[in-house]
Protein backbone atom coordinates (compact mmCIF):
# COMPACT_ATOMS: atom_id res chain seq x y z
CA UNK A 1 0.00 0.00 0.00
CA UNK A 2 1.19 3.50 -0.82
CA UNK A 3 2.56 6.01 1.68
CA UNK A 4 0.04 8.85 2.16
CA UNK A 5 0.94 12.25 3.60
CA UNK A 6 -1.74 14.89 4.11
CA UNK A 7 -1.31 18.46 5.27
CA UNK A 8 -4.46 19.29 7.24
CA UNK A 9 -6.13 21.16 10.08
CA UNK A 10 -8.56 20.02 12.78
CA UNK A 11 -11.59 21.89 11.45
CA UNK A 12 -11.28 21.23 7.72
CA UNK A 13 -14.27 19.35 6.23
CA UNK A 14 -12.35 18.71 3.00
CA UNK A 15 -9.61 17.03 5.04
CA UNK A 16 -12.23 14.78 6.65
CA UNK A 17 -13.71 13.95 3.24
CA UNK A 18 -10.28 13.14 1.82
CA UNK A 19 -9.49 10.90 4.78
CA UNK A 20 -12.85 9.13 4.43
CA UNK A 21 -12.35 8.54 0.70
CA UNK A 22 -8.86 7.12 1.27
CA UNK A 23 -10.01 4.88 4.13
CA UNK A 24 -12.87 3.58 1.95
CA UNK A 25 -10.19 2.66 -0.60
CA UNK A 26 -8.44 0.51 2.00
CA UNK A 27 -5.81 2.97 3.21
CA UNK A 28 -5.06 2.13 6.82
CA UNK A 29 -2.63 4.90 7.69
CA UNK A 30 -2.36 8.55 6.70
CA UNK A 31 0.54 10.62 7.97
CA UNK A 32 -1.14 13.88 8.91
CA UNK A 33 0.84 17.08 9.16
CA UNK A 34 -1.31 19.47 11.17
CA UNK A 35 -0.47 22.99 10.08
CA UNK A 36 -2.78 24.40 12.77
CA UNK A 37 -0.59 22.78 15.46
CA UNK A 38 2.72 23.29 13.64
CA UNK A 39 2.48 26.69 11.88
CA UNK A 40 6.01 26.34 10.46
CA UNK A 41 4.74 23.39 8.42
CA UNK A 42 2.40 25.74 6.50
CA UNK A 43 5.44 27.38 4.87
CA UNK A 44 6.81 23.92 4.05
CA UNK A 45 3.47 22.97 2.45
CA UNK A 46 3.33 26.16 0.38
CA UNK A 47 6.92 25.67 -0.79
CA UNK A 48 6.18 22.06 -1.85
CA UNK A 49 2.80 22.66 -3.49
CA UNK A 50 2.44 26.35 -4.34
CA UNK A 51 -0.95 26.18 -2.60
CA UNK A 52 -2.18 27.67 0.67
CA UNK A 53 -5.29 25.54 1.28
CA UNK A 54 -5.70 22.21 3.01
CA UNK A 55 -5.77 19.37 2.49
CA UNK A 56 -2.69 18.92 0.37
CA UNK A 57 -2.28 15.22 -0.32
CA UNK A 58 0.79 13.28 -1.39
CA UNK A 59 0.82 9.64 -2.46
CA UNK A 60 4.34 8.20 -2.43
CA UNK A 61 5.73 11.75 -2.62
CA UNK A 62 3.59 12.58 -5.69
CA UNK A 63 1.53 15.72 -5.10
CA UNK A 64 -2.13 14.95 -5.78
CA UNK A 65 -3.58 18.26 -4.61
CA UNK A 66 -6.66 18.88 -2.48
CA UNK A 67 -9.84 16.89 -1.96
CA UNK A 68 -11.37 17.94 -5.29
CA UNK A 69 -8.22 16.76 -7.08
CA UNK A 70 -8.25 13.47 -5.16
CA UNK A 71 -11.94 12.90 -5.97
CA UNK A 72 -11.41 13.72 -9.66
CA UNK A 73 -8.46 11.30 -9.79
CA UNK A 74 -10.65 8.60 -8.23
CA UNK A 75 -13.53 9.22 -10.64
CA UNK A 76 -11.10 9.05 -13.58
CA UNK A 77 -9.85 5.66 -12.35
CA UNK A 78 -6.38 6.89 -11.47
CA UNK A 79 -6.44 6.62 -7.67
CA UNK A 80 -6.55 2.83 -7.21
CA UNK A 81 -3.38 2.19 -9.27
CA UNK A 82 -1.48 4.79 -7.21
CA UNK A 83 -2.64 3.28 -3.93
CA UNK A 84 -1.64 -0.23 -5.01
CA UNK A 85 1.81 0.77 -6.28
Amino acid sequence: MANIVMYSTAVCPYCTNAERLLMNKGVQEIQKIRIDLQPEKRDEMIAKTGRRTVPQIFIDERHIGGFDDLRALDLAGGLDPLLMA
